[in-house]
């Protein structure tokens, strides 16, 4: 199963789950609050701040030809207005080292953190809000747009949006529907104007953003709950894509959803470390909805798809389903631009700290050495290869 030419190969990862010592975002604040659940402070995370030309180099040599990171707006603007060229020029260097090493960096400019300022301010409910991120991409781009390969300006806003004001899970800890739909077109502003402030400064340059896809799957009396979902959760995102350069699409799992709203794991499936259902062929659902719902005009890039999982088999199995999947958008003439596995590192996963274990590379908690596991040299053989194995469901 051989895969269009100039497709990118690559793996994501985020700042503040990977960097450590992330300690003036709303997240640190949250990680340190008894009252929040979380299994664990993210801490030094994997120290990739300081052993990111470490990484870079295990993702070149494992036969990738991209690489997804974030940058870290508490470290950029640690008060509002106050720029750090020390934070952007350690960005630029990371861009930089993956051109070296014959990578695409693909630049996230926000990945769930808020500065403790926006935080203290109401964060995407202020007014400001969408005008501050705007400034933010600008700024990314005008320091680094000129390594970057592609930008992403949010990373699941439908998540930050969802799991903090509607679960009440993630920073500020909210339940209120109104509320939950406000942020929602919050952050559409703020993607908006983050497309259009870096196409000012890089013209270029791809952008698009980076979207949470479930696949959903109807059962008997979900008809209603099924739309408000979707509608609330990815079309509202989906639809403010247009004019865009890719749509990033991350999916892990499926969910059936009935009268009474999302079932429970289906008896006899098998759940994963984050406690959903192993279920690769969501991949393929997704990008198919994607496309449908974008009219075709907008290009799918898959920013991040893998499995929490401590069997490194199973992984390999996970993955190979997903990219046949894939495979068949492509040949059905979905343009689908890429893969990015998450994660590379092991690191740190939110509310479940350092529990589930997705990366491709294993990472010692006490001196942070990295392990590559087998599933990592074969997903870089398929990188290199630019092909999938046939006779592969």
């Amino acid at each position: 199963m051989t895969f269009p030419d100039g497709f990118l190969w690559g793996s994501a990862t985020a700042a503040h789950q990977i960097e450590g010592g992330n300690v003036n975002n709303d997240w640190w604040d949250l990680e340190h609050d008894p009252t929040s659940g979380c299994a664990a402070s993210s801490g030094d995370a994997c120290d990739s701040f300081h052993r990111y030309p470490e990484d870079v180099a295990l993702g070149a040599a494992l036969g990738l030809n991209a690489y997804r990171f974030s940058v870290e707006w508490s470290r950029i603007e640690p008060a509002e207005g106050e720029l750090s060229r020390g934070a952007l020029d350690h960005y630029r260097r990371m861009a930089g080292a993956c051109r070296e090493h014959g990578l695409v960096p693909v630049v996230t400019i926000h990945h769930f953190t808020h500065p403790r300022w926006l935080a203290a301010d109401g964060c995407w409910e202020a007014p400001r809000a969408p005008d501050r991120f705007a400034r933010l991409a600008e700024q990314v781009a005008r320091h680094l747009g000129d390594l970057a390969g592609m930008v992403v300006t949010l990373n699941e806003p439908n998540v930050v949006a969802t799991m903090g004001w509607r679960l009440g899970l993630f920073p500020p800890r909210v339940q209120d529907r109104a509320r939950h739909e406000a942020v929602n077109a919050a952050m559409v502003r703020a993607h908006r104007l983050g497309v259009e402030a870096v196409r000012q400064v890089q013209g270029d340059l791809p952008v698009g953003l980076s979207l949470s896809m479930t696949d959903y799957q109807l059962l008997p009396g979900g008809e209603t709950r099924l739309e408000r979902y979707r509608q609330v959760s990815e079309d509202v995102f989906l639809e403010a894509t247009e004019g865009d350069d890719f749509v990033g699409v991350q999916t892990y799992t499926r969910a059936r959803v009935g009268a009474d709203g999302i079932a429970a794991p289906e008896e006899g499936v098998p759940t994963t470390q984050m406690g959903y259902e192993y279920w690769p062929d969501a991949l393929e659902a997704t990008v198919r909805r994607a496309a449908e719902v974008t009219g075709g005009g907008v290009p799918v890039l898959v920013t991040e798809n893998g499995v929490g999982t401590g069997d490194d088999a199973a992984r390999v199995a996970y993955v190979q389903r997903a990219l046949a999947g894939l495979h068949r958008c492509i040949d059905d003439g979905i343009d689908v631009r890429g893969y990015f596995y998450w994660s590379l590192l092991d690191n740190f996963e939110w509310l479940l700290g350092y529990g589930p274990t997705f990366g491709l590379v294993a990472v010692d908690r006490e001196t942070f050495e990295r392990r590559p596991k087998p599933s990592a040299a074969w997903y870089g053989r398929i990188a290199r290869d630019n092909a999938l194995e046939t006779g592969v469901d």
